[in-house]
């Protein structure tokens, strides 16, 4: 490691001035402001570069079947991961594999994509729910095959692959910039999160398996994943769809940050495998009883509250008559439950997280329903709008399963499945791609701006400016039971932390130039929540809106796509559903 970069003592005039400038800064609430202490020498910092056919970036299910399968058609491939192979992200936390199983379902796979479809209101695009079932049999063998269902822990059975492959892998990366050039991708470059070192990849296709995100909200594991991939792809012209939508996903009252006292028995738990069980479930039916009566509400659809007196609450989200159900009161049989999203658990019982019993919301705030928001798939291939750029999983606005959880074990299936398909797919596209030529200046270019929160001699620090971030998106009449006039004022404070405190986030050592980039990715991704939102001026799925409360299928059959204009503004446009964008 480099030795720390000692600066002077400022002297009398510059202490004064840098403790008026603090204290007039803590009256009006921004103490987060202040000097730079910068413990590295960027001057210092070296960059390597790397070059391969097929550049994945994610090391969870999507990105190891993407990896594995891009090798296998012929293509060098390479692994780049924010956190460790198989032990960042949802991946850890995802216990339940759907496996649709032809010789023991009675329903065909038309009947399940139809029932989906219903289910989901109509925004699921069918040609990816088709897509998972038909090839989930076989995600599921090759899992077995590498000992993926006899342990709790994801590493050393999604290391195997890899190893037997002998495929590059880089961990403790993370990516911060896509770059494109000619209208095609030509690589990626970001930083070492343990050591002074950026890194750049020239590669004739990149696979985004870069997962969600959310608003580093405190009770589910999802602190490390904050939509990067999204909002790079975004600014190198990449559509994006999905943003309306809201996972539900609560934490209970009893220590309500404490990601493993609520969560703690999925990680300790075995992955299994699921048949069909199509449901309508983590919408916001419990956020909108919360709005109206107070917190904390009992988990699950049709629950009795922790006290047993039972809420009588008008209005608010419908689910379709097909799809109620009712987890039963506390000390119930549960009849009629059954886990969501895709976690796993047994048969008739509720979700973990989902027990009757006093809960919380918030825990997954900022993320969507899986595979509903992330890059627009412009065929059934994972194919971007930017040649030779794919994305997987929950980088993939699929909509798979639509604007609403629907069938158990589905978000890790999807993810094993789309994972493969745009492994193949970059493989073939790289494989008549002319090698990538990217000049130093550009490199450079790339380099100064990983590293520009590393030279400011004074900021906001990212940890403050992400709080702020929260304190706006996360409250439950803002994020989840929206109207017109709560969602334009968030939208007023998101856009001042875009133009006045992203350009002044500092960071002293490469673990805050990580909060600094990701900090940035959230506020970006708060503004396509909040304009994707007030644009779908109806409610449906897990989008609800107080001011609209009826689903609107004249106005409405259609998915919202955001893209940056040639302003740098960003722009929305409708895609009808069951259509292609063009």
């Amino acid at each position: 490691m480099t030795a720390p970069t000692e600066k002077p003592a400022p002297n009398r005039r510059e202490f004064l001035a840098l403790s008026g400038a603090t204290a007039g800064a803590a009256s009006l609430g921004m103490a987060a402001w202040g000097q730079n202490f910068v413990e590295v020498d960027v001057d210092a910092i070296t960059n390597t570069d790397f070059a391969t056919d097929v550049l994945v970036i994610g090391g969870g299910m999507a990105g190891l079947f993407a990896a594995v399968k891009a090798h296998d058609a012929g293509a060098s491939t390479m692994i780049v991961s924010k956190g460790r192979l198989g032990s960042s992200g949802l991946t850890p936390f995802g216990k339940g594999f759907f496996v649709f199983d032809t010789d023991v379902e009675t329903d065909t796979i038309d009947d399940f994509v139809d029932t989906v479809s219903r289910s989901a209101l109509g925004t699921s695009n069918p040609a990816y729910t088709r897509q998972m079932a038909e090839h989930s049999m076989a995600r599921a063998a090759d899992l077995r095959e590498w000992g993926y269902f006899d342990q709790t822990l994801s590493n050393r059975p999604f290391m195997k692959p890899i190893e037997d492959r002998d495929i590059p892998l880089l961990e403790r990366v993370h990516v911060t910039h896509l770059i494109k050039e000619d209208g095609k991708i030509a690589g990626a470059a970001g930083f070492r999160n343990d050591a002074e070192e950026t890194v750049t990849i020239r590669a004739k296709s990149v696979i985004l398996c870069t997962g969600a995100g959310g608003f580093k909200p405190n009770g589910f594991p999802l602190g490390d994943l904050t939509h990067d991939g999204t909002i790079m792809a975004y600014e190198i012209g990449a559509k994006v769809t999905g943003k309306e939508w809201n996972d539900g996903h609560m934490t209970r009252s009893d220590n309500p940050a404490a990601c493993y006292d609520g969560w703690g028995d999925m990680f300790e738990r075995v992955p299994s495998t699921n048949g069909v069980e199509v449901h309508h479930d983590l919408g916001v039916d419990l956020n909108y009883t919360a709005y109206m009566t107070g917190n904390p509400v009992a988990g699950g659809p049709g629950a009795q509250p922790s006290d047993g007196d039972t809420i009588e609450v008008e209005g608010g989200p419908q689910t379709p008559e097909e799809f109620q159900r009712d987890f039963g009161a506390p000390g119930g049989d549960g009849e009629g439950g059954g886990p969501s999203s895709g976690e796993g658990g047994a048969p008739g019982a509720p979700p973990p997280g989902f027990e009757p019993s006093a809960n919380v919301g918030g825990a997954s705030a900022g993320m969507a329903i899986h595979k509903s928001e992330g890059l627009v798939p412009f065929d059934d291939r994972c194919a971007s709008n930017i040649a030779g750029l794919y994305a997987a999983g929950d980088a993939l606005g699929s909509h798979m399963s639509g604007g609403i959880y629907t069938q158990v074990g589905s978000s890790l299936t999807g993810s094993a499945v789309q994972g493969a398909i745009a492994g193949e797919a970059a493989a073939e596209y790289a494989e008549t791609a002319d090698t990538p030529v990217i000049q130093d200046v550009r490199i450079s270019e790339i380099v100064d701006e990983i590293l520009a929160p590393l030279r400011l001699d004074a900021g906001y620090g990212p940890a403050w400016v992400t709080q702020t971030l929260q304190g706006i998106m996360i409250p439950n009449f803002v994020l989840y039971i929206k109207k017109a006039s709560m969602m334009t004022a968030a939208l007023a404070y998101v856009e001042e932390l875009r133009d006045h405190h992203v350009p002044m986030l500092r960071a002293a050592n490469m673990h805050e130039l990580r909060l600094a980039h990701e900090t940035r990715n959230m506020i970006l991704s708060a503004e396509m929540k909040m304009r994707a939102s007030l644009m779908r001026t109806e409610s449906r799925g897990s989008h609800y809106r107080l001011d609209y409360p009826d689903m609107d299928d004249v106005n409405w059959r259609a998915w919202i796509n955001i893209y940056q204009g040639t302003d740098g503004s960003m722009q929305l446009e409708k895609q009808p559903f069951d259509t292609w964008p063009t």
